[in-house]
């Protein structure tokens, strides 16, 4: 049949993006939610990401991007009062 062997994506997932940019994952994966929602600013992170699978992105994909910006951004959970 196919004999190829398949090329293995190498996925970057939430915990070393949390373990890089020294995040707590459970506010990592709230800045996430609400960047997801936000389609028009984050519209590969939005595709990327299906709702009750793993956060994890291809490396060097422009969701991964997205991803990263999403969590760096200081006080992106911040809510107004």
């Amino acid at each position: 049949m196919n004999d190829k062997p398949k090329a293995a994506v190498e996925l970057v997932t939430l915990k070393q993006l949390c373990t890089e940019l020294k995040v707590d994952p459970r506010e990592a994966r709230e800045r996430l939610r609400l960047a997801v929602r936000d389609a028009k600013k984050n519209p590969e992170l939005a595709k990327s990401h299906k709702p009750g699978h793993t956060w994890e992105w291809p490396k060097n994909s422009p969701a991964l991007k997205e991803a990263r910006a999403a969590l760096s951004y200081p006080n992106a959970s911040a809510r107004s009062a």
